[in-house]
Formats: C-alpha cells, sequence, structure tokens
C-alpha cells in the first residue's frame, strides 16, 4: 500500500505539507469589532423580546415594568444593531441588495429578512408601549402590544441563533467545526443576556428571581455547549487545551446561583453576575470571529479539516 493511504479504508491521508505554509482559505472580510456587537445585540434583543413575552403571559400585571423594559430592549438590533451591520458593509446600499430576493438556502439572505420582520414587529411593539403609556382612553394600544409581541417573540427567537448559522456555512474551521455546539452557545448566551439586563432593573421581586433562576439555566447550557465546542474543535485537530474563556460562565453562574441561595444579598450578587455575563456574552462574539480568522490564515488547520473526519487524527 502506497505512503499515505490508510490501509483500513483505502483513503489517501493528508501527509502535513502545504504550499510554502500559503493559506488556502481567506478570512472573512468583516470588522470583528462591528460585527460582534451586532451579533451581541441581536442575541441580547431577541432574548429580551422573548422573555418579555414570556414573563407577560406567565406573571401579567406584576411583571410588567420588566415587560416594558423587554420591549425597549428589543429595539437595540433593529437600530444600534442594523447600523453596525451596515457600517461594516462599507456600501450601505448592499444591505438593499439583499433584500431584493429571499432564499431559504442562504443563510445571508435568510437573516437579512429575519432582521426586517423582527425590528418590525419589535418596534411596533415598543411603539404600542409607549404610545398607551402616555394617552388615556386607548387601552387597545396595549391590546396591540400584546398581540404584536408574540411573531416578534418568534422571529427574535431566530434573531438570537442564525448568525451561528451564518458562521457554520462558511468554510472557516473554527465556525464549521461544530455547528450544533455553537448554535446552542449563541442561543443560551442570548437568552443568559437578556436575563441579565432584565434583572439589573428589578429589585427583591419574585420576577427578579425568576430572571436569575433563568440565567442559572441559561449559563449551565452555554457552559456544556462551550466545551462540546471545544471538544469538537480538539477532535476536528483545530483547538488546544481547555481555554480560560469558560470562567467568563463559570463565574457568573457562580453569583447567580449564589444570589438564588442568599436572598439578602440577590440584589448585589445579581448585579455582579448580570454585568459579567453582559461583558462575556459580547467578548464570547468577538472572540469567535477572531478564532476564525486565525483558523482561516493557517494553513495546516484548513487542510487538516479539509480531510475526512476519520483521516483528520491519522485514522
Amino acid at each position: 500500500m502506497p505512503e499515505g493511504i490508510d490501509p483500513a479504508r483505502g483513503q489517501e491521508r493528508w501527509d502535513g505539507r502545504t504550499y510554502y505554509g500559503r493559506a488556502q482559505l481567506k478570512p472573512a472580510p468583516f470588522h470583528n469589532a462591528l460585527v460582534g456587537s451586532y451579533v451581541f445585540l441581536a442575541g441580547l434583543s431577541g432574548g429580551a423580546q422573548l422573555l418579555s413575552a414570556l414573563l407577560d403571559l406567565v406573571r401579567g400585571p406584576a411583571a410588567e415594568p420588566t415587560v416594558r423594559r423587554g420591549r425597549y430592549l428589543a429595539v437595540l438590533a433593529p437600530t444600534l444593531g442594523t447600523a453596525c451591520l451596515i457600517s461594516d458593509l462599507h456600501t450601505p446600499q448592499r444591505f438593499y441588495n439583499m433584500l431584493r430576493v429571499f432564499k431559504t438556502t442562504s443563510p445571508m439572505s435568510f437573516g437579512s429578512w429575519l432582521l426586517v420582520a423582527f425590528g418590525g414587529f419589535g418596534t411596533l411593539t415598543a411603539a404600542a408601549q409607549f404610545a398607551a403609556e402616555r394617552t388615556r382612553g386607548f387601552g387597545w394600544l396595549r391590546g396591540l402590544a400584546r398581540a404584536v409581541q408574540l411573531p416578534a417573540a418568534l422571529t427574535g427567537a431566530g434573531i438570537a441563533t442564525y448568525t451561528a448559522a451564518l458562521f457554520s456555512a462558511t468554510s472557516t474551521p473554527r465556525w464549521a467545526a461544530a455547528p450544533c455546539s455553537l448554535a446552542m452557545r449563541y442561543a443560551a448566551a442570548s437568552i443568559a443576556s437578556a436575563a441579565a439586563a432584565l434583572g439589573l432593573g428589578e429589585r427583591r421581586t419574585a420576577v427578579g428571581r425568576d430572571l436569575d433562576a433563568v440565567a442559572v439555566a441559561a449559563l449551565a447550557v452555554e457552559l456544556a455547549a462551550a466545551m462540546s465546542d471545544d471538544a469538537s474543535q480538539r477532535r476536528a485537530g483545530i483547538g488546544d487545551a481547555a481555554k480560560p474563556h469558560l470562567l467568563g460562565i463559570v463565574v457568573p453562574l457562580g453569583l447567580f446561583a449564589a444570589s438564588l441561595l442568599r436572598p439578602g444579598r440577590r440584589r448585589l450578587l445579581s448585579t455582579l453576575a448580570g454585568i459579567g455575563v453582559l461583558a462575556d456574552s459580547l467578548a464570547m462574539r468577538i472572540r469567535v470571529l477572531d478564532e476564525g480568522d486565525e483558523s482561516a490564515r493557517r494553513p495546516e488547520l484548513s487542510m487538516r479539516f479539509a480531510q475526512p473526519e476519520n483521516l483528520r487524527s491519522g485514522g
């Protein structure tokens, strides 16, 4: 059997050589700080819209202040987030051009329309909420806000996670190595950051405890997804040993858990945990983009990742 052939499968193995160390892929042409900020704001807005709708349905009038904040937070993606996205496109008309067609097979096209739909529903919900608070005799406005928040919540769930599908659909090894884990991590981080942001305005209330409990559950899922993501990268031959970034999840998770066990210090512990979650959620989005660029620049990673899965580690 010739050298470089797996005798058990008859498949040719990559022998580790590259073409003079030149990269076979180009890094994504993103401004990572801008795109990372957009992804963070999309997750925060989508999660806030979803949680506010659930609280409105479950807690009713007791959660009204939190529901109001959630509806206003949801406007961050259609406004500041869209500004970051269009700024990164360099030519603003590119965003308009992406709306000329709708392709379900294109994550970019699907995401563009999803952002427009979420922006429309979310903005209408927030506008109805704002108008209802400042007018009398227009009770139907609150009903309108409650009705529109349902499609806003559904599109919010999509806007919080579609970016993971967008990145995973590329040839960039870091992003394509574990699409399911990355999607789960983005979804959990979106819910955790939304619960943290909404919880910053809560005092010793039942709704505040609910939000802390949601944050604990979301962070636990994110931690599991992050560990699975790291393991998948190592199996694909593009990752390294355990990373310190997990502390950005573990520390807030411990603080939120402590806030539930020590009600007397819930406010302080929850606030510290919430700030940590928001900071790590933004940093994680930017870090994933940076790691993707690095994996694209290194030909030994991209060429190894291009091999059949059963040959990446030598069979």
